[in-house]
C-alpha cells in the first residue's frame, strides 16, 4: 500500500490576483449572472490533458454568480489578473520555512487546466514556492517535496438541466497546497501526518479557520491496483477510512478482474439495441416518464458479467455503481443492470424476456438499460462499455462522500494540463522578500506547544493548540487575561452553551469585548456563561450585567454582605455565586476576622 496527501489551506488575506476581500457571500443574492461554455486547450507540448478533454466531453453549460462585495472583473475572467497578492506569498513562504523546505530563488506562476466549471478561465492559477521540505512524525521523516500557492476554485451550488451553477465569492482566494510523498505507512498514520501539517500552519496564526478552509487529497495505490486521488476529504477522523474503504475497493476489483478473464469477458464489441418498443406500455414509472419526454431505452448485453456487477466493493457501492458512475459522465441519472433486484422498477416478466431475448443474453451474461434522450443514452452506454472493458483498475480522480466511500469523477489529469502563465510576471524572492517575511514570522509549532505547555495543563494545551480558537487564546492572554480562564470559556464554556443551542456569531468580536469589560471588573468569573447568553442573544454586555443583576460585588458591599451571613463562606457562595471572585472573598473574610469586624 501507498498512501500520499495533498493539503489546501486558504490563507487569512485577500484574494490572489485582485484586490477583493476573500469573503464569502452567503445568503446574498448574486450582483451578475454569466453563462459560459469551456473546452481544453494545448499544452506547451502540444498536448491535450486526458482529464480536461474527459470534463469537455459531458458537453456542459456553466452559470456563474457574482457579487459586489466579493467579486470583481478578474474572477469573471474579463480583466487580467493583478499582481501575485504579496501577503500571500509571504504566508506561502513562512509555511515552506516552517515545513524545511527550500525556498524558490523565483515564483514562476502556471496554469492548470481545470475544465469541470470551476474556473471561469478554464484553468487555476499556481505556483511553486518551496520544495524538499520535511516533518517528523511517530513513524519517521515524511518528505515534502512542494509547498505550492495557487487561488481557490469557485464553490459549486448544483446541477440541473444540463446547467451546473458557480458561486465566485469563493474563487480566487489564496490556497496553499502541500504535497507528501507516498511514503505515509498506513491509515492511522495519514491522520497524523495531516494533522501536523493542519498544526504546524494554523500555528502561524495566518491562515483562515473553519468549515471548508482545508481539504485533503488523498492518494492511494496498491500492488496490482492503481493510484487514485480522493478529493476534497475535509474530516481529520475520516481520512483514515477513505484509504480503508479505497484499498478494499480496489482489492475488490482484482478479483472481478481475474474472475472475468477467467470468463474470457472481455474485448466487448456490443452495440446497443432499441428496447423503447418493448416498453411502451410498461408500468415501471421510471422508463414511462423518460420516454413520454421523449426519451428512449436503450440496451446492451455484457457477456461473462452475470454476479459480476452485484459484487460490493465499497460499503453500500456495488461494481455496477462504478458502471454507472462513468455512465453519469455522459448527462444520466444512472443505469438499470441485471444484477440489481429488477422487480423495484416494476418491469413485467415479459418485458424483460424481451429484453434478454433482443441482446442475446446467456447464464453468464449481464444486461444494462439507459433511459434518456437518444443520444445522451447513447453515449452513457459507452461509457458504460469503456469501463467494462477496463481489465485493470483504472488511475481515476475520486470524490471523497461525507460517508467515507468515494465516486468517480474523472481520468487523473497528466503534465499536459500545465503551462506558463502569460499574464502575471514571475517574482523574485529576493532578500528584501524574505527579510520581510522572516520578520513577521510567528514562531514554530514545536515553540507554541511549548509556550501552551507553560501557561495549561497538558490536556488543555493539546486541546488549545488544535482549537479554531487558538488566535484569539492568543490575543485575550496577550492582553492581560489569565491563560487557563481564556482557555476554559473558548474550550469548555462554549461548547456547554452550544449544547443548549447558545451560539455567538461573531465569536472573536464578542468575546474580545466581554474580556475586555471582565479586565475592568465588571463582573466575575462565575457570570461568564450567563452574559454569554444574553450577548447571543443580541443584547449589549452592559445590558446584560444590569438585567441580570450581575455586578460584580468588591469593597463595601462585599463586606457587608459578609458580616450579613455571620462570614458563611459556603451560604455566600450559594446565594451570590455569579457575583463574587472566591479568592476576594477569601481575603475579605481572612480581613474581617483579623480586625475583629
Amino acid at each position: 500500500m501507498k498512501i500520499g496527501l495533498e493539503i489546501h489551506q486558504r490563507l487569512d488575506t485577500h484574494k490572489l490576483f485582485c484586490n477583493c476581500p476573500s469573503e464569502l457571500a452567503e445568503g446574498k443574492e448574486p450582483a451578475v449572472v454569466a453563462d459560459r461554455r469551456l473546452h481544453p486547450v494545448f499544452s506547451e507540448l502540444g498536448e491535450i490533458d486526458r482529464a480536461s478533454m474527459a470534463e469537455f466531453e459531458k458537453s456542459r453549460l456553466f452559470e456563474y454568480q457574482a457579487f459586489a462585495q466579493s467579486n470583481c472583473l478578474v474572477e469573471l475572467d474579463e480583466e487580467p489578473p493583478f499582481p501575485l497578492n504579496r501577503e500571500a506569498l509571504k504566508i506561502a513562504i513562512e509555511i515552506a520555512l516552517h515545513l524545511n523546505a527550500k525556498v524558490a530563488d523565483e515564483v514562476h506562476i502556471m496554469r492548470k487546466m481545470v475544465i469541470d466549471g470551476s474556473n471561469t478561465a478554464g484553468f487555476q492559477r499556481t505556483a511553486i514556492v518551496g520544495f524538499n521540505g520535511c516533518i517528523e512524525t511517530s513513524k519517521g521523516s515524511i518528505s515534502v517535496p512542494l509547498v505550492a500557492l495557487e487561488e481557490e476554485s469557485a464553490g459549486i451550488v448544483e446541477t440541473k438541466n444540463g446547467k451546473t451553477i458557480y458561486r465566485l465569492d469563493r474563487l480566487g482566494i489564496p490556497l496553499v497546497e502541500i504535497t507528501t510523498t507516498p511514503d505515509i505507512q498506513n491509515p492511522e498514520h495519514l491522520k497524523e501526518v495531516a494533522e501536523k501539517i493542519g498544526l504546524i500552519m494554523r500555528a502561524t496564526g495566518k491562515v483562515a479557520r473553519g468549515i471548508g478552509t482545508i481539504r485533503q487529497d488523498i492518494n492511494v495505490s496498491i500492488e496490482g491496483g492503481a493510484r487514485v486521488e480522493i478529493k476534497g476529504a475535509q474530516e481529520l477522523k475520516l481520512l483514515p477510512v477513505f484509504v480503508e474503504n479505497e484499498v478494499r475497493r480496489q482489492e475488490k476489483l482484482i478479483v472481478i478482474i481475474r474472475e472475468l478473464e477467467k470468463r474470457k469477458a472481455y474485448g466487448i464489441t456490443a452495440k446497443p439495441v432499441d428496447f423503447s418498443g418493448v416498453f411502451a406500455a410498461t408500468a415501471s414509472p421510471l422508463l414511462k416518464k423518460e420516454m413520454e419526454s421523449g426519451g428512449v431505452v436503450l440496451g446492451i448485453k455484457l457477456p461473462g458479467h452475470s454476479g459480476m456487477l452485484g459484487m460490493e466493493i465499497q460499503p453500500g457501492k456495488r461494481y455496477g455503481t462504478e458502471l454507472s458512475d462513468y455512465a453519469k459522465q455522459a448527462g444520466v441519472k444512472g443505469i438499470i443492470h441485471s444484477d440489481e433486484d429488477i422487480s423495484k422498477y416494476k418491469f413485467s416478466e415479459k418485458e424483460i424476456s424481451a429484453v434478454r431475448a433482443g441482446l442475446g443474453v446467456g447464464g453468464n451474461d449481464a444486461f444494462v438499460l439507459v433511459a434518456a434522450p437518444k443520444a445522451v443514452a447513447g453515449a452513457a452506454l459507452a461509457k458504460v462499455i469503456e469501463r467494462a472493458d477496463m481489465n485493470r483498475v483504472p488511475e481515476e480522480t475520486r470524490r471523497a462522500n461525507p460517508d467515507g466511500t468515494t465516486t468517480y469523477m474523472r481520468p487523473l489529469p497528466g503534465r499536459a494540463r500545465m503551462y506558463p502563465e502569460t499574464d502575471v510576471p514571475p517574482v523574485p524572492v529576493n532578500k528584501e522578500l524574505m527579510a520581510e517575511t522572516e520578520k513577521g514570522m510567528a514562531g514554530s509549532y514545536e515553540d507554541k506547544k511549548a509556550s501552551l505547555m507553560k501557561m495549561l495543563n497538558r490536556e488543555m494545551a493539546e486541546t488549545m493548540l488544535r482549537s479554531r480558537h487558538l488566535k484569539l487564546f492568543e490575543k485575550l492572554v496577550a492582553d492581560g487575561i489569565d491563560p487557563v480562564l481564556a482557555a476554559t470559556t473558548l474550550e469548555n464554556t462554549l461548547v456547554s452553551l452550544r449544547r443548549e443551542g447558545v451560539e455567538l456569531k461573531d465569536a472573536d468580536a464578542s468575546l474580545t469585548g466581554l474580556f475586555s469589560e471582565y479586565k475592568k471588573g465588571r463582573f466575575a468569573k462565575a457570570a461568564i456563561p450567563d452574559i454569554i447568553r444574553g450577548i447571543a442573544g443580541g443584547r449589549e454586555i452592559t445590558d446584560v450585567i444590569a438585567g441580570g443583576k450581575l455586578g460584580k460585588m468588591t469593597g463595601k458591599e462585599l463586606e457587608r454582605i459578609v458580616r450579613e451571613n455571620g462570614f458563611d463562606m459556603k451560604r455566600i457562595m450559594a446565594a451570590y455565586r455569579t457575583r463574587i471572585e472566591t479568592e476576594e472573598l477569601l481575603e475579605t473574610i481572612k480581613k474581617l476576622k483579623k480586625g475583629g469586624k
